[in-house]
């Protein structure tokens, strides 16, 4: 039996100290200090305070471990609750990321996403990193120690990557590791259920080895990170499908506004026409309606009507435009779109002051152009129906028909005074030569005549005339006191609307039904020595004509050609007692020779000089041009004549 030491009780007191240190968690060294000097310890005694401070130090170590996992719970639970109170995506990964590197003590923590169309994952956020290259790196599948963990949903580490060769190296991976200057790295996957979303990292710039707890620790961490991506992710998907939905319903919204708006407006439009409005009305409602001005033309680039805009011609290019695409289309800061009846080009309308057009509205002017269509082809069936019935009456008064008080009557409902005097023109289009001052060529595939016609007929509409062929010409009719100027702006108005020349024969005024028929058939021959006088696409009456106008019309109008061609000098004998028509017969006679003129009038030669120099003044400065000198020797042998009777 071993002999017991000075001090019985020194195992005693060695065990109750150990007891004290592990209640107030010493540090490990302070339970192996050795025992005091003066301690007289037997062997026994000896082994059972070293097996007693073995007991009390894995005690310790056990009380630390538990301690060290309380806290992380503690952390992890109060991770779990901070990621829970976080909304945003971006918020939740950093707080992820931060918390990861306070928990492991770790230099630098970071945190990458897969990208299932790329097929590889991406660094999304770090914590403590400071290279550029590192922040933007990209892992395939596979490649690296994040790339093999993504791949294989294991997390996996190295106490020194650069020098592992378990992991698939790159350079850009290895260059990015190495510009960030870290050694041991841990990578655990973040995963929802079998699918794997991400990497989260941990790292230190010293090679080091990681424990098994600090594994499980960033792998707890790593699943509720994953949890709250996921929350996250569904957050942002729920907000983004409420933005959309909130975007649908407004669309939806806007479309029944429309919808609303444009039922409006074709009910609107519709009872327009109906009630009898004209194109006018029809274009004041379409710019009310679209805050624009509206310019309505016929198929001929005629304006019909216009409201809240300047007069502006449609080109060719501009109104072939819609009508090939068959909807409204943006020209030149203006909308245009065509007005069609099938196939059958109406029209077109153009909208300015709007730039920009939406569907709805672009769909709105596009009803707008079928209810014109409607306007136009009643208009016209209207107007063919009144075409006949005035047709009718021009081939009755150019016929000289019988029944003048029929006629006079037909002729009062169609808003035409035969009482008045009025002009007869027989208009000739005359397409082969096309010269200025026409803006452009003939529209191809485009009847002159017929559009003559329509032309000619908007015209009596507009001067309360009548218009319509009869043998064959296109005549107008219309209330007027001077056929010759009306026939030359005649001539200019059509040409311009037709972009041909047009011939206009005048003749009249004509009262009372039965001049008619004669002013006609004048009105024709001025049209035909018109062309034959190489006078195409201009307008005048045969007493333009000179003596040929004799020749051509009434021969018993003489004292009228003699007055409009000696009048003034005629005039200015009869006023000084002069002999000016005596001088220009003795002149003409002469040669036109002064000299001889003198000795014929026994003058002198300054006489003769000085009654030429009037006689110029009153006749105009051609009177000695040929064509002129005619004329005038031909009404001073008529002038003789009848002084001879």
């Amino acid at each position: 039996m071993p002999t017991p030491g000075k001090h019985p009780n020194t195992a005693l007191r060695h065990t109750l100290n150990l007891l004290n240190l592990l209640v107030e968690g010493a540090p490990a060294e302070s339970f192996t200090l050795p025992p005091g000097p003066d301690a007289d310890l037997s062997e026994a005694e000896a082994a059972a305070m070293a097996d007693a401070t073995g007991v009390a130090l894995r005690i310790r170590r056990t009380l630390s471990q538990h301690r060290r996992r309380e806290a992380e719970l503690a952390a992890l639970f109060d991770t779990a609750g901070d990621l829970a109170g976080l909304r945003d995506l971006d918020a939740v990964l950093k707080a992820i990321v931060h918390r990861a590197k306070l928990l492991l003590g770790t230099d630098v923590t970071y945190l990458s996403l897969n990208d299932d169309e790329a097929g590889d994952t991406y660094m999304r956020v770090t914590d403590g990193s400071v290279s550029a290259a590192f922040q933007r790196v990209r892992l395939g599948m596979g490649e690296g120690l994040g790339g093999l963990v993504a791949e294989s949903a294991r997390p996996y580490t190295t106490g020194d990557y650069r020098d592992d060769p378990r992991f698939r190296h790159t350079a850009t991976i290895d260059h990015a590791v190495a510009e960030e200057g870290l050694r041991a790295i841990l990578g655990v996957p973040l995963r929802l259920g079998a699918q794997v979303i991400g990497v989260l990292f941990a790292a230190d710039r010293t090679a080091r080895a990681f424990t098994p707890d600090e594994i499980a620790l960033l792998s707890s961490l790593a699943d509720h990170a994953a949890i709250a991506i996921d929350g996250a992710r569904l957050l942002d998907e729920t907000r983004t499908a409420l933005v959309d939905l909130n975007a649908a319903s407004r669309t939806i919204e806007a479309h029944s506004a429309a919808i609303r708006r444009a039922e409006d407006a074709h009910d609107r439009l519709t009872d327009l026409v109906l009630r009898g409005g004209d194109v006018t009305d029809v274009a004041t409602a379409i710019g009310a309606l679209l805050r624009g001005g509206t310019l309505i033309h016929d198929a001929d680039g005629i304006e019909l009507a216009r409201a809240g805009t300047d007069p502006r011609p449609p080109s060719a290019r501009a109104v072939a435009a819609p009508r090939a695409a068959g909807r409204a289309v943006p020209v030149a800061g203006t909308w245009v779109c065509a007005v069609l009846a099938g196939p059958e080009p109406l029209g077109s309308i153009t909208l300015s002051g709007r730039a920009e057009l939406d569907d709805a509205d672009r769909r709105l002017f596009e009803r707008a152009a079928v209810v014109t269509a409607l306007l136009l082809l009643l208009r016209r069936s209207v107007a063919e129906a009144e075409d006949r019935v005035r047709g009718e009456l021009l081939g009755d008064l150019l016929g000289g028909a019988a029944d003048p008080a029929g006629l006079a009557g037909r002729a009062r409902r169609l808003g035409v005074n035969l009482h008045q005097a009025h002009a007869v023109f027989v208009l000739d289009p005359d397409p082969v030569r096309p010269r200025p001052p026409y803006p452009e060529p003939p529209r191809p595939g485009t009847a002159p005549r017929p559009r003559l016609l329509a032309a000619a007929a908007r015209i009596a509409q507009t001067r309360k005339g009548l218009a319509g062929v009869h043998h064959g010409d296109v005549v107008l009719i219309c209330p007027s006191e001077t056929p010759s100027a009306c026939a030359a702006g005649l001539a200019h108005e059509l040409g311009q609307a037709l972009a041909t020349p047009v011939t206009v024969g005048a003749a009249g005024p004509a009262t009372g039904h039965a001049a008619f028929a004669d002013a006609y058939a004048e009105a024709r021959r001025c049209r035909t020595a018109l062309r034959a006088l190489g006078r195409s696409g201009t307008g005048a009456a045969l007493r333009d004509l000179g003596f040929l106008g004799v020749l051509l019309g009434d021969p018993t109008d003489l004292d009228g050609y003699v007055h409009r061609t000696l009048g003034p000098l005629l005039a200015y004998d009869a006023r000084r007692g002069t002999e000016l028509v005596r001088t220009l017969t003795v002149y003409f006679e002469a040669g036109m020779n002064q000299s001889r003129a003198r000795e014929a009038l026994h003058v002198h030669i300054n006489t003769v000089v000085q009654r030429l120099d009037r006689i110029g003044r009153l006749l105009g400065a051609d009177w000695q041009s040929p064509e002129r000198a005619l004329e005038l020797q031909l009404a001073l042998r008529v002038h003789r004549v009848q002084a001879a009777d």
